[in-house]
């Protein structure tokens, strides 16, 4: 490992994103991941949004895959690889995946790392997810046909989000986890977009005083950029669901995030000074019932 990379964190997840952000924001030009032994879609999402940023501005880092052969098979189940190239120089070039590794039939990935650039997208998404939808929530969560179906309804919105407030293409993906510390299997859901954040978008029709004010107008009142009526409760009516099944689900934007913590998850409700992030992302955490 040379003077000029960094070593980040052993897990990429929300809790650490800041640390791998500061690592790719930082002049060294190699980014060190071989230490690593756990991502979630939040993590995978986020390094491919923070490599969308650093190409906009004309940099491409090397990037050091993890050498835990379990990581590099979960990232090519989710399809990491299909866009990581696009972003990063990586080393190895090409990871080594043993043919028993490759993608199960069985998979409880609900949803691979997906592109989201236009309504359309929003359609194959939810199409995609229906399909696997009852095998998951269903057998693992034990989600009743109402409760897929406000699911459904949750990632459409949430996804529908990215195109309302972005102006540029974001990405999603959707895994089930069993906790242990829950001795619970959850899903978790990243969303993310290098866009022009909730602050900015909101700003066409308020006076925002900074980056929390913004997150909070649009989650727990539910406005828009866009005056019409109708327009705008696509995230308070994420919440409710989130709510409603005692769910985790936070938003980051610019150098802030509002989360609602349920009693059974951890961290703090407002979070400010972080390392600028244009755009927004957003994760949500469900429980089984």
């Amino acid at each position: 490992m040379s003077i000029h990379s960094q070593q980040v964190t052993i897990q990429i997840t929300e809790d650490f994103f800041g640390q791998v952000l500061q690592a790719i924001y930082g002049g060294l030009q190699e980014i060190d991941l071989q230490d690593v032994t756990f991502i979630d879609p939040y993590g995978m999402v986020g390094l491919l949004e923070t490599g969308e940023l650093l190409k906009s501005i004309g940099i491409q880092k090397t990037l050091y895959l993890p050498k835990s052969e379990d990581v590099i098979k979960y990232l090519e189940r989710m399809n990491f690889f299909r866009f990581i190239n696009n972003y990063f120089t990586l080393v190895p070039p090409r990871p080594p995946i043993s043919e028993r590794y490759l993608r199960s039939p069985h998979s409880d990935v609900l949803l691979e790392i997906t592109p989201i650039e236009k309504s359309d997208d929003i359609h194959f998404i939810v199409g995609k997810v229906k399909d696997r939808a009852h095998a998951i929530l269903e057998k693992h969560l034990h989600y009743d046909e109402r409760a897929i179906n406000g699911f459904i309804v949750a990632l459409s919105e949430t996804c529908q989000n990215i195109i309302e407030h972005s102006e540029n293409k974001g990405f999603v993906g959707i895994q089930k986890y069993h906790f242990q510390n829950l001795n619970k299997n959850v899903v978790k859901i990243a969303v993310m977009d290098l866009g022009i954040g909730f602050r900015m978008s909101l700003s066409e029709r308020f006076s925002l005083e900074n980056d929390i004010e913004a997150i909070e107008k649009a989650l727990l009142h539910g406005v828009s950029r866009h005056a019409e009526k109708g327009r705008g409760h696509g995230l308070a009516a994420v919440r409710r669901f989130v709510n409603q099944w005692n769910g985790k689900l936070s938003i980051r934007s610019g150098t802030a995030k509002l989360s609602i913590i349920p009693a059974w998850a951890r961290g703090r409700e407002k979070i400010l000074h972080l390392p600028h992030f244009p755009g927004t992302q957003i994760n949500i955490l469900l429980p089984e019932v």
